[in-house]
């Protein structure tokens, strides 16, 4: 059985192993050194424990751990304030008119202005799955279990959600976009920079980066055709983070120019189809697959599960269920169906 949790330090060494599998950008900027992940974990540790929101920002991650071999197969991140304390960058996409009335010419050129109207937003990511994982239910489970995480703890985050996608990156870690832009004004290659801004403040981006706007037309062809683009490797989680309620903006990823999702939190697909249920048992496993989740803070568990409701606010489940999620008859859980 599948179940998202999380992370604990006793994950580390295979997460690191999930991150280091990853190429650059595809890890979605989980760190890959030990001690930048280990600080992730008791970060997250101590978010979960928290009930003051005068605290630092929290930051979560989760991961999909088979409950009957122990093995973690990914991890999927929540950063409830964007940014962290810090600015969060992003290139906002925009078009400027210029015109000669003289010569009768008018031209319309998209530039790229430099922005951090995303902080503060509420963030997924660090979302990282394996490979033969990818079109299976345990895909949907690890990725959606965030949204019932949100809908159970509802005032820890914002009124709009943000996510960043992967952008073109060829074989060879070729990144067109940074390739064009980025590496003239950081003296680094991708991955480096990327690892940075996921572990550091996000000052050096003010530092470095041009404060000026950025015409489109003077980047080159293969990053002009880049920008706003996912990796296809990213096809599926972009395509149902879109069923979600997620939809392209404005915005691209200032690295790699990947498309930035935006959507309201309480128009996500999960949090609106979620309802909470009172548990019971079911001997048989008859009726609706659906995430079901329950316990709050570091206690969360979600899974999929035969879900069997009733006419009333109760819902049946098999008793195997129950103890995946540490439950007992009578415990309040919440589902949203596949």
């Amino acid at each position: 059985m599948w179940q998202v949790r999380p992370a604990n330090p006793d994950d580390l060494q295979q997460i690191l192993d999930i991150a280091g599998s990853q190429s650059a950008r595809l890890s979605s900027t989980l760190p890959k050194t030990e001690h930048t992940l280990a600080n992730k974990i008791a970060q997250s540790q101590a978010s979960l424990a928290s009930q003051s929101k005068g605290n630092s920002p929290r930051r979560l991650l989760f991961v999909l751990e088979n409950t009957d071999t122990g093995q973690i197969a990914g991890t999927a991140g929540i950063d409830a304030r964007a940014g962290n304390g810090h600015p969060f960058y992003n290139y906002r996409r925009d078009n400027l008119i210029h015109a000669s009335h003289e010569l009768n010419v008018s031209r319309r050129v998209e530039v790229l202005y430099p922005s951090h109207a995303l902080t503060d937003l509420t963030l997924l990511c660090a979302f990282t799955l394996r490979p033969e994982l990818r079109e299976t239910p345990a895909f949907e489970l690890l990725s959606r279990a965030r949204i019932l995480f949100i809908a159970s703890h509802r005032d820890w985050f914002t009124s709009r959600a943000v996510v960043e996608i992967q952008g073109i990156q060829h074989d060879g870690g070729h990144v067109p976009f940074w390739d064009s832009l980025g590496r003239h004004f950081f003296n680094m290659d991708f991955e480096t920079a990327d690892q940075y801004s996921g572990q550091l403040s996000k000052t050096f981006i003010a530092e470095l980066m041009p404060p000026n706007p950025v015409y489109v037309t003077l980047l080159s062809k293969d990053a002009q055709a880049a920008l706003g683009e996912p990796h296809p490797l990213t096809k599926a989680n972009y395509d149902l983070l879109q069923r979600e309620g997620f939809q392209p903006g404005s915005y691209v990823d200032i690295f790699d120019g990947g498309p930035v999702l935006e959507a309201r939190t309480d128009s996500l697909k999960t949090l609106v189809t979620s309802q909470q249920k009172t548990l019971h048992g079911s001997e048989t496993p008859d009726g609706e697959t659906c995430l079901i989740s329950a316990g709050e803070g570091a206690e969360f568990r979600c899974l999929l599960t035969p879900v069997a409701e009733t006419l009333t606010d109760e819902v049946k489940v098999p008793v195997s269920t129950w103890h995946a999620l540490n439950r007992s008859a009578g415990d309040q859980v919440r589902i949203s169906p596949l």
